[in-house]
């Protein structure tokens, strides 16, 4: 099992912040850096300093890094014109030389759009978009430099277009779609999606999901072994429980909560709760980490729990 680094910026980060993990994720490693796409902090979080675009970030990190792959979990199809944002990843996918991952979702929280002026549409119209983006988006980086590049949907029409710029993957960044939908989520993950993600669940809802995706690709003659799947937790881990409780208090959560909802404990614990998702399907893990001033604990996940999954 690959572990990736996922960090949730709107809570509270700077670009340096953001900078400092990814310096350590490449040291220590890991497989790869993923912040989340939002505009707005969430709970009681006031989200000082502020929101960081994730492209205008990765965009940087490219820069500053060398190995690990950069992307989102997820970006909305609510937040951009799928045209720019295609663009955006061609970029930074140039820019890192080939390291760019390209998570699009739905979008779901409101309270953000409202925020900063962004139009929610209904789930329908949502999931709409969301069909029309993955079309538009792999159809720019899929024509052939020196062809032109049509598009007619119901919210989305391109006339000649270049198709620029092309990104350094071929035939494109991968795709990653994730989500708990019964029939448009696991439909559009086997056309369009290189990875499904199931995130913030149970082992048995993991695997359920799973199911659900490769019966999918199934049904349009797509082999499900084409399709990596990964699972997304919050994840704390300390020497022994004592340390547990201390990053479990450090994030605002009691420590029994991450136990029983996401995976914490010791080294030993969470090795073997990782082995658990890895039984169902999991072939990548995003490791959701929360403070991102205790670099010590990448360290630790790195020094114990690292060896043992990959």
């Amino acid at each position: 099992m690959l572990l990736r680094i996922f960090t949730e910026p709107q809570q509270g980060a700077s670009y340096d912040d953001l900078l400092a993990v990814a310096r350590k994720t490449e040291e220590n490693g890991f497989d790869a850096f993923f912040r989340s796409d939002h505009y707005l902090a969430m709970g009681d979080r006031d989200g000082v300093p502020g929101p960081t675009d994730s492209w205008i970030t990765l965009a940087g990190l490219a820069r500053e890094t060398s190995r690990i792959k950069l992307g989102t979990l997820v970006s909305s199809a609510t937040f951009r014109n799928p045209g720019v944002l295609a663009i955006s990843v061609a970029q930074v996918d140039q820019m890192s030389g080939g390291r760019a991952e390209l998570g699009l979702g739905a979008g779901w929280f409101e309270a953000e759009h409202k925020a900063y002026g962004l139009t929610f549409p209904d789930t329908r119209t949502r999931f709409e978009l969301l069909a029309e983006q993955l079309e538009l988006i792999t159809g720019l980086w899929d024509t052939a430099v020196g062809d032109k590049y049509e598009f007619a949907g119901e919210h989305y029409q391109l006339e000649n277009s270049p198709a620029l710029p092309k990104p350094v993957q071929q035939p494109h960044p991968p795709i990653i779609i994730g989500g708990s939908g019964k029939k448009k989520t696991p439909a559009l993950a086997a056309k369009y999606a290189a990875e499904f993600n199931a995130n913030f669940c149970s082992v048995d809802a993991a695997e359920e999901l799973y199911k659900r995706v490769q019966a999918a690709c199934e049904a349009i003659g797509r082999d499900p072994k084409t399709l990596t799947l990964s699972t997304a937790h919050t994840v704390v881990v300390g020497k022994d429980d004592a340390q547990v409780k201390q990053r479990a208090d450090a994030i605002g959560r009691d420590v029994d909560d991450p136990k029983a909802n996401a995976i914490a404990g010791t080294p030993a614990e969470v090795v073997d709760r990782l082995n658990q998702f890895a039984a169902a399907g999991s072939q990548r893990q995003y490791v959701q980490i929360m403070d991102l001033q205790d670099l010590d604990h990448l360290d630790l996940i790195a020094a114990e729990v690292l060896p043992q999954v990959s």
